[in-house]
């Protein structure tokens, strides 16, 4: 379908309807000098074949899982999407689905979301699972708030191994609250430091949020950092950036976590040069009524026929502003579908041997780079399928020569952490064969010279 806009005609109308004689005038309180006074600088017209054409020229120079040998994580992970989740969500009656206000014509909707909440538990080990919400990073951000509403306290200790965007996200929420945010340094082993830990917890603080991986693709103990925040009475949070690490690790709730929080990009949702992904937010039953976002619950309807409603909609708009507990408007509904579906495809099993492919590949990847002479692995904690290289020359400069090779080699850390100039963050998942990995050493052991 072509897209014909207005004719002269209809804007002579529209303008006589509300007396202006010029669509230049509908701009006259915007300053001349703010304006511009010429025709936008744009190339001429196109075929659509020439447009197309055109696109597919500018998309090949990307660098992309397609093009590129790919060790990149650090959020957003390169994992094998089965064929049938995007057939599935493709139907019709789920991509046009927008919010399940009337039950009654929306069963197949709900349904889906109490699914994903429910696997969501179950990876958790949580009470209770939102219907979604953005991103991981936001879904910190709002367990943080959920944290200071439940306790009553505003102080929030912030693991410096966290994601550093769900730690600039905390801080954009917070920024305007009367909170204070305290940052707790790492050790040697990557994880965070427990004698740190234990001298800033005190009876005004609200939570703790560690990584569970942590941003170096470090494990946290956080059935330690549990022990301590719960003798003064603070929430230990959990957020995942790698959800598939759950597959194997022990779910937070048994080591202590009260809230759960993290990022659903890999059960199904493609890397998209960076979204659109899923947030995903689960807690104890006592903080139900403190959850952001909406959820989805299973009744029985007047037949005594199993049915599905929102039981909770937190939002300021569907309740009392003073009682809402969040703003966010929406779940990701289609990327929540796509999770669902993934993980009920890949199930128990599948999830597990899945993540065990990419926590023996990490490891194979580690003991090649550790062998090489000018490569050494700073942090000696456990981990799952991402882990830090240091070498001897800038990283940036390093990964650059690299991508030359047609390898994208990791993630330079000076971005964040500015001692880390040599030092890069490497992810290796099921996708990466032995020879990509072989492939990788070989070109550090070059790049390096």
């Amino acid at each position: 379908m072509r897209f014909i806009p207005q004719t002269e005609e209809d804007v002579r109308q529209m303008l006589a309807t509300i007396g202006t004689g010029s669509v230049e005038e509908l701009f006259a309180e915007v300053p001349a000098a703010l304006r511009l006074d010429r025709p936008l600088r744009l190339p001429p017209a196109r075929s659509e074949a020439e447009l197309l054409a055109e696109l597919g020229r500018l998309a090949r120079l990307n660098a992309t899982a397609e093009t590129h040998r790919m060790f990149l994580g650090g959020g957003a992970y390169n994992h094998f999407i089965p064929a049938a989740v995007d057939h599935l969500i493709s139907r019709s009656e789920f991509y046009t689905a927008y919010t399940p206000y009337q039950p009654e014509i929306s069963q197949g909707t709900l349904q889906a979301i109490y699914e994903f909440q429910t696997l969501i538990c179950q990876l958790t080990g949580m009470d209770v699972a939102n219907a979604s919400m953005y991103d991981g990073a936001s879904a910190c951000a709002e367990a943080v708030l959920m944290a200071t509403r439940a306790t009553k306290r505003s102080r929030v200790l912030l693991a410096r191994s966290l994601h550093p965007d769900y730690r600039a996200t905390v801080a954009t929420y917070c920024r305007y609250l009367d909170f204070e945010l305290v940052e707790i340094e790492f050790d040697e082993t990557g994880r965070t430091d427990l004698s740190v830990l234990a001298g800033e917890l005190n009876e005004r603080c609200a939570a703790l949020v560690l990584g569970y991986p942590n941003f170096f693709g470090v494990i946290e103990d956080l059935a330690a950092a549990s022990h301590l925040t719960t003798a003064c009475g603070a929430r230990l949070i959990a957020a995942v950036q790698e959800p598939l690490a759950l597959g194997l690790l022990k779910p937070p709730a048994e080591l202590g976590a009260d809230i759960v929080v993290g990022e659903g990009q890999s059960f199904g949702l493609p890397l998209a040069f960076g979204g659109p992904y899923l947030g995903f937010f689960a807690a104890r039953s006592q903080d139900l009524r403190n959850l952001p976002g909406r959820l989805v619950g299973e009744t029985l309807d007047s037949k005594g026929q199993r049915g599905f409603v929102l039981t909770l909609a937190t939002r300021e708009q569907h309740i009392r502003r003073e009682k809402a507990t969040s703003n966010i408007c929406s779940n990701q509904g289609l990327c929540a579908l796509a999770a669902a579906i993934y993980l009920a495809l890949l199930g128990r099993r599948g999830l597990r041997e899945t993540a065990e492919q990419n926590l023996a590949k990490a490891a194979y990847a580690r003991a090649k780079i550790e062998a090489l002479s000018d490569f050494s692995l700073p942090f000696s904690g456990p981990v799952f399928n991402e882990f830090v290289v240091e070498g001897t020359i800038k990283a940036v400069d390093l990964l650059r020569r690299v991508q030359v090779q047609g390898i994208l080699g990791g993630i330079p850390l000076v971005r964040w952490y500015p001692q880390m100039s040599n030092r890069f963050l490497v992810c290796v998942t099921e996708q990466n064969r032995r020879e990509d990995i072989d492939a990788l050493c070989a070109a550090l052991a070059g790049g390096a010279l």
